[in-house]
Order: structure tokens, then C-alpha cells, then sequence
């Protein structure tokens, strides 16, 4: 047993020990320690004790001596790894058929020193009183073996080092804490940790890509694989680029998402599970803290798609829904207005003041209905992606009169003053001036509702570098702070208002601005008041002048006078 378990220490052991130095060598930050790795390689090479092993050895020496004279680096480290884990499985062999032949041979001694006993059994008996440690020695013994041979390398004998069984115990010993080192080596967590991680990434229902720092597919679950319809063996070590070039799933993925502002992320679109399915993708980045650093540095990117077909359909219901809706109530509401407008007209009879008063009502309730629904139909429009737009050169200040002239009747009502602060020869935008003047009487709907009677509206209209820029400024209780980045959100109304809409009108808006191009946003102070600033492009001095230039548009202009509005 000695010589057996000293094989293992002498030669297989020592390789793995080699091996595992050289790894150290090549590991070490950016910079390969080329003396450390050559040391251990010279011992490598004097100690080929198994068929094969200096062949091996044999490769790392001309891998290594090509990587000194910077041949090909990466490929010559990656070669030299592969050939030291080469080594290293076939020491690792070679100790478990010895570490078999040990167990035999414990065996072969369990039966030898059974049979010895039984022979020696009467003598045994007459020695027992005068020496009677002999025979706990010999259980303690097999005790300890049939626990290495169960793979409890944690188990030790203790006997006394001048006994006859000191020397074997010392061995066996020294055996079981080296096979209890590799078991316990990084090498076998690091191994078992990989499989446990490659093993919970195959079970996700989501499909999930895994790539490094240089955009390399480090893993693809079975769910990733069998939406882009690609091969494992395919994929994994490649360039995510190279297999963009030919697969479109792969191209999207590839796709960086760049962090711009108020941006709606599109769901991917993906015939999976024998149907058209939507996906959200998410890219989460995979920072470390090197040692000694305060700059994390990033290894590796990982894509997950999640499923969201579910989410969609039931939008699109929705939507639908709504639309369907909104129009079927449009009709019955209108021939609620007609009826009440003949019957304020006098050939239909006389009403009372209370009748008067309850038309009225009727007609006040009539036209916030159609408002809202009005505002439901714009809302279906913008989630389907029907926004129709017609973009063209646009006076800002015609927009802004006509917006005004929209809501004098609501500014008469309440006593407000309306003041209007315009530049003079404000420049051209290019808009749709329907949908800009729509939004710019919502908003000052809006600022009229949430002001007090006889207060005041300031109406701004500027140029600011290349945009130009309308204000609608109001002096009422102003919007909380943690409300201001909601209040552009579908159906969200500031919780305890009094007012009550569809908590459309700023959303909408919102969609009709930047489908122009421009942006939308909102100042606030509590106490003070609110301000409301659109943002549009101007037309460039030169498209102005190559447009008033040409003898078509200036015979037009004269003989015509365009009206961007309808009454």
C-alpha cells in the first residue's frame, strides 16, 4: 500500500502541482510569467510517468518556446491550456486507477490479515491480555480504508508512530489528505460551479445569449437556440457580428441599445412557438472590481428576451376595444347635442329658467363626453402607430392666434388675462400645424382649468437657437416634484386634484410633438405655477431662401392667401 499510494504522490501528484503552476504563470494579470512557467516545465519534462504524457509535455515545449518569440500569442495560450489540462486529465486517470489499485490492495490486506488471524487466532487469544492494543489497530485500519473506498477522504488513523503499524498509518495518512486536496482544489469547484450555472441558464424559459468584452458568444440557452433556429456547436466561440451577417434574429440582438431620452423600446417581433411573438430585450452588463482598482471594468454582456406576446395581445384587445367604443358612443352623444340645440332654439317652445338651466347641463356634460372620447380615438391612433402627419413649412405665430382664438370663449368665462409675448419675424417650422395647435389649446385648457378666476396666462412665443419655442405659463397651485415626470403618462391625473379628465390630453400631446421632431416638457413651482414649453425645429435659412427664390411659390403666394385652419 505504501509503494502504491507513494506512486501517486511521487508522480501523478507532483505533475498536477506542475500543471498547476504553469496555469498560475500564464494567469498572472497582463503579463505572462514566462521564468516561473519555464521552471515547471523542465520539471514536467523529467517527471513523464504515464503513455502519452511526453508527447504532451512535448507540445507545451514548442507552443511555449513559439510563444516566447511572440508568435500568434493568443493562439499559442490557448494551445498551451489545452495541452496542460491534457496532462492534467491524464494524471488525474492515472491516479484513480491507482488510487483503485490501492483499494484493492487494501482489500487484498483486509483478506490476507483475516486469514493471518484466523491462523493465529488460539495465539491470538493467549496474547490478548498481555497485548491487548494490537487489535484496535487493525479495526481502526479497516474502518479507515472502507471509508476512503467510499470517497470520505476526511477520515485519519492514529496510531502511535513507534508501533508496528505506525509507518502504514503515517502513508495511509499522507495518502487520504492528498486526495482530499484535489477533491477539494478549485480545479473541481470551479468545474462543478460551471456545470451548475450552465445547468440553471438550459432551464430558463426565457431565451438568454451570453457574450465577453469582445462581443464573443460565450452561451446560448436551449430557448435562444431554438428561436434563432441556429446550432449550438455554431455559435458558441464566434463573433456575435459574423453570425449577425447571416441570421436577422442575431442582427437584432447585435444591436446596441443607445441610452436616448424618453425612448420607447420596440418589442422584437419573433415567429416562435408557431406563432407571430413579441419580446422585450434587455442587456444587462457584467462588471468586476480588479484587485487594487477603483475602476469596475467590463467582461462580458448578457441578452435576455422576455416574452410579453401575452402583454401584447391584451394591449392590442385594449386598444381595439377602446376605439370600437369611442366611436359607437360618438354618434348617440352628437344627437344628444342636436337635440338639446333644438331644444334651446324658441320654434321648438319656451322653457323655464330650471329647464334652461338643465340644458345647459346637458350640453356642458355632452361636450366634455365627446372631448374625452375624442381624446380616446387620438390615444387608439397613436398606440396602433397611425399617427398621419402632415408635415410642411408653418407659421408659429398663425398656430398660436389660431390656439388663442380657440380658447377665448374659456379665458371669458374665468376673467383671465391672456397676455401674449411673441418675437417679431419668427422663423418657419417645419410641422403638422393641426396637431401643434391641438396641442397647444389642450394645454391652455388646461392652464385656464387649473387657474382661479381673474388671475393670469402668459402665451410665449420664441426662437432659441435652431428651435422655436412656445410657453403656456400659468400662476395656480403649481405640480408636485414627484409628479412632474408622470404627468406625460397615459391616464395619469396628480392624485387629490379636483379636476377630473381622461388623463390623455398631456400624453397625447406628448406623442404629437416628437412625432414632429421636437420635445415637450413642464417647469413647476409649488405656489407659483406652471410653465409648458414645446419645443420645435426651425427651417434652415437656406431651405427659406431656396424656397422664396423659386418663381412658382412666390406667384402662389401672391395670388393666394393660404389659411393653415378651419373655423
Amino acid at each position: 500500500m505504501k509503494s502504491d499510494t507513494g506512486n501517486i504522490l511521487v508522480s501523478n501528484y507532483k505533475s498536477i502541482e506542475y500543471c498547476r503552476n504553469m496555469f498560475g504563470a500564464l494567469d498572472q494579470g497582463h503579463k505572462i510569467n514566462l521564468n516561473e512557467f519555464e521552471t515547471n516545465l523542465i520539471k514536467e519534462e523529467h517527471n513523464n510517468t504515464e503513455i502519452g504524457e511526453g508527447a504532451l509535455t512535448q507540445r507545451v515545449r514548442t507552443n511555449f518556446e513559439n510563444l516566447k518569440t511572440g508568435t500568434n500569442d493568443s493562439l499559442n495560450i490557448d494551445a498551451i491550456r489545452e495541452t496542460l489540462l491534457q496532462i492534467m486529465e491524464v494524471n488525474m486517470q492515472a491516479i484513480q486507477k491507482k488510487s483503485n489499485l490501492a483499494v484493492s490492495t487494501a482489500d487484498n490486506a483486509v483478506i490476507w490479515i483475516s486469514i493471518v488471524g484466523t491462523f493465529c487466532f488460539l495465539i491470538a487469544l493467549t496474547l490478548l491480555f498481555n497485548l491487548p492494543t494490537v487489535a484496535n489497530p487493525i479495526k481502526e485500519l479497516t474502518e479507515s480504508i472502507k471509508e476512503i473506498a467510499a470517497g470520505n477522504y476526511t477520515g485519519r488513523v492514529h496510531f502511535e508512530s513507534h508501533s508496528e503499524f505506525g509507518q502504514l498509518a503515517q502513508s495511509f495518512n499522507t495518502m487520504a489528505e492528498k486526495l482530499e486536496e484535489y477533491n477539494s482544489s478549485n480545479l473541481a469547484k470551479l468545474m462543478m460551479g460551471k456545470k451548475r450555472i450552465e445547468t440553471l441558464i438550459n432551464n430558463m424559459r426565457d431565451p438568454v445569449l451570453g457574450l465577453d468584452e469582445n462581443g464573443k458568444i460565450i452561451f446560448a440557452n436551449e430557448e435562444m437556440l431554438k428561436i434563432t433556429d441556429l446550432k449550438r456547436e455554431n455559435i458558441v466561440g464566434e463573433n456575435i457580428q459574423q453570425i449577425a451577417a447571416m441570421n436577422d434574429l442575431m442582427r437584432m440582438l447585435a444591436l446596441k441599445n443607445e441610452p436616448i431620452k424618453d425612448e420607447k423600446k420596440q418589442p422584437l417581433k419573433i415567429y416562435a412557438d408557431d406563432r407571430e411573438s413579441y419580446f422585450e430585450k434587455e442587456i444587462i452588463n457584467i462588471d468586476i472590481l480588479p484587485t487594487g482598482e477603483t475602476t469596475p471594468k467590463s467582461i462580458g454582456q448578457v441578452i435576455m428576451l422576455k416574452n410579453i406576446t401575452a402583454f401584447k395581445e391584451l394591449d392590442i384587445a385594449k386598444t381595439n376595444f377602446i376605439a370600437t367604443i369611442s366611436h359607437e358612443l360618438k354618434t348617440p352623444i352628437s344627437s344628444i347635442k342636436m337635440g338639446v340645440q333644438l331644444l334651446e332654439n324658441n320654434k321648438t317652445g319656451t322653457l323655464n329658467d330650471d329647464q334652461i338651466e338643465l340644458l345647459g347641463s346637458i350640453e356642458e356634460d355632452s361636450n366634455r363626453m365627446l372631448r374625452i372620447i375624442g381624446e380616446l380615438l387620438e390615444m387608439s391612433r397613436v398606440e396602433t402607430g397611425n399617427i398621419l402627419l402632415n408635415m410642411h413649412p408653418g407659421n408659429p405665430q398663425s398656430v398660436l392666434q389660431y390656439a388663442v382664438e380657440a380658447t377665448r370663449q374659456q379665458v371669458a368665462q374665468k376673467n383671465i388675462q391672456l397676455t401674449v409675448d411673441a418675437d417679431e419675424n419668427i422663423s418657419e417650422v417645419n410641422m403638422d400645424s393641426e396637431k401643434t395647435a391641438w396641442v397647444l389649446v389642450n394645454l391652455i385648457s388646461n392652464a385656464i382649468r387649473y387657474s382661479s378666476d381673474n388671475s393670469k396666462i402668459i402665451l410665449s412665443l420664441k426662437e432659441q437657437d435652431n428651435k422655436v419655442c412656445f410657453a403656456v405659463q400659468d400662476f395656480g397651485k403649481g405640480i408636485e416634484p414627484e409628479y412632474r415626470r408622470k404627468i406625460f403618462d397615459r391616464y395619469f391625473q396628480i392624485p387629490g386634484s379636483s379636476k377630473r379628465g381622461s388623463g390623455l390630453g398631456l400624453s397625447i400631446s406628448k406623442e404629437f410633438i416628437e412625432a414632429q421632431g421636437g420635445e415637450i416638457g413642464v417647469e413647476s413651482e409649488m405656489g407659483v405655477g406652471s410653465t409648458f414649453i414645446i419645443k420645435l425645429n426651425k427651417i434652415s435659412k437656406e431651405k427659406e431662401n431656396k424656397k422664396l427664390k423659386n418663381p412658382l411659390f412666390s406667384f402662389i403666394k401672391k395670388a393666394f392667401k393660404i389659411k393653415w385652419f378651419k373655423s
